[in-house]
């Protein structure tokens, strides 16, 4: 999965110039770049007219550029004019300091997946087995999921993936592997994230069930406290009996 992020600042004025006809002027302003350095940031001025375009001016360009007979008309005017001049300044003046604010706040940061591997479906006749492999709280979005079988990669059991956006700038990934358990086999689950230094694997340990496993942790952590208050108990006890016994004399 890779994302090619662009980031585009869209600023839009909509003139009605004729109520009873219903004619439009819309200014359509973008500040538009594919790179953090800013090596290709372009300004774009589009003047629309009804919806069709009427004059734009790009940066790389440094022109206006008419596409219709008013439009032509229009941008003679303007680029013998001091307006021309004008938006050739508005790259450095506008684009490229917000665009770098918006680099810096948002595209710049990153946060490591939390990972989670899980069992949705245990093995049963006619049923496959479905592990959940769920990665959270990531940024930048492009990250790789996939499954291994005893170290090696999954092409044969299915394999599907659901890709979630949080709405707080950060993605979620759900990558689930439908497969018949073998005895004695390892399955794995490796993420790949810009904020890993290398491929993470999280083994499977098929041995019980994840609430099963909590039930033996509480129940240990019980039979713990009942042994430490039996041999406080005794310790007291026996204190207790010997502060009673009577000395000879």
């Amino acid at each position: 999965m890779f994302l090619n992020l662009q980031l585009l600042i869209l600023l839009t004025l909509t003139i009605r110039t004729d109520i009873t006809a219903g004619n439009y002027l819309a200014i359509v302003e973008e500040c538009t770049t594919s790179s953090p350095d800013l090596s290709d940031v372009q300004l774009i001025y589009t003047y629309y007219y009804n919806k069709d375009v009427l004059v734009q001016f790009k940066s790389t360009v440094g022109e206006f550029v008419g596409f219709t007979e008013l439009g032509v008309n229009i941008s003679k005017r303007w680029n013998s004019g001091t307006y021309l001049q004008q938006l050739r300044g508005e790259l450095d003046r506008y684009c490229i300091p917000n665009l770098q604010k918006d680099y810096s706040t948002i595209l710049d940061k990153t946060a490591q997946p939390k990972v989670k591997l899980s069992s949705e479906q245990e093995f049963s006749p006619g049923n496959l087995a479905i592990l959940v492999c769920s990665a959270y709280d990531f940024y930048p979005p492009v990250i790789d999921v996939y499954w291994l079988r005893n170290n090696k990669k999954v092409t044969s059991d299915p394999v599907y993936l659901v890709e979630l956006a949080n709405g707080d700038w950060y993605y979620q990934v759900h990558s689930h592997l439908e497969y018949t358990p073998r005895s004695g086999e390892t399955i794995s689950c490796v993420v790949e994230h810009s904020n890993f230094t290398e491929p993470m694997i999280y083994d499977w340990d098929p041995s019980l069930p994840e609430i099963q496993q909590g039930m033996i942790a509480a129940g240990a952590s019980g039979l713990m406290l009942g042994f430490v208050m039996i041999v406080v108990g005794v310790l007291y006890y026996k204190k207790k009996t010997l502060g009673k016994l009577q000395i000879p004399t």
